[in-house]
């Protein structure tokens, strides 16, 4: 018991610490460790990827409370769905699906698909757009969910849909070179209209991006936290808003 109130005077503390002005806007998350947790408690893979579904909702009050608007979380990258075996696969995307409806059903949140729909399987893309359209009108934090989402992919079909738009007005490749811009192809993306990332968060202590939203991130924090995914407490998450509000973002000033 005394442990558990050290805990809470010290996350009292991180949070009046915080500035308002200086919180980030949009918070990207690489939801890792899943399979690890599950190894280190016993479990199997399945029990570790429940108990990182089940971490979510908690983290997205986190970010409610701070007034944060945006919210990314990297569920299911197009390389799992080739990389993974067929039953953690099938029980990965049962856990993405309930989690989904979950969110829509409980919560304000908005909820946005990223990533590429014609690779999903029916029950999934189902259970997802269905999400989608039940929290269309909502107005709480925006949660885009990256479901078999792939960084080089989300750029790619940015590009084809540019050329696509392009053709139909029966303008050359010529003309298209000359309006080609980098706003014009963020317009053009999944998250289109949507603030960059301020922060990319990636628990289990892995150092690498993984094709997490190559584009976006160009002016992106980047913060590795250790804890595996499950483990990630709310202090874990103040330190990683304290660690972003100290740094000095000079976007080439």
């Amino acid at each position: 018991m005394v442990a558990n109130l050290i805990y809470r005077l010290y996350e009292a503390r991180l949070e009046r610490g915080l500035k308002a002005a200086d919180l980030p806007k949009h918070i990207g998350v690489i939801v890792d460790g899943n399979r690890r947790w599950a190894v280190k408690t016993g479990g199997k893979a399945k029990h570790g990827h429940m108990a990182g579904a089940q971490k979510i909702p908690e983290f997205l009050t986190w970010c409610s409370e701070l007034g944060v608007k945006h919210v990314t979380l990297y569920l299911l990258s197009t390389d799992n769905l080739t990389g993974r075996s067929g039953a953690e696969l099938d029980a990965l995307q049962d856990i993405i699906g309930s989690l989904a409806t979950k969110l829509s059903e409980t919560n304000d949140y908005r909820l946005q698909l990223v990533g590429d729909r014609e690779a999903l399987p029916d029950g999934l893309l189902g259970a997802l757009v269905k999400a989608e359209s039940r929290t269309r009108k909502n107005k709480g934090v925006h949660v885009n969910l990256a479901v078999a989402y792939g960084g080089r992919k989300e750029i790619a079909d940015a590009m084809r849909s540019i050329v696509k738009a392009h053709a139909k007005k029966g303008k050359t490749l010529d003309a298209l070179a000359e309006i080609l811009t980098p706003e014009l192809i963020a317009e053009h993306l999944y998250t289109s209209g949507q603030p960059d990332p301020d922060l990319l968060i990636r628990t289990s202590g892995e150092q690498r991006l993984s094709g997490f939203l190559l584009w976006q991130s160009a002016n992106s924090e980047f913060y590795v936290a250790e804890a595996l995914w499950p483990d990630f407490r709310k202090v874990d998450f103040l330190r990683a808003i304290r660690d972003f509000e100290s740094r000095h973002r000079r976007f080439g000033k």
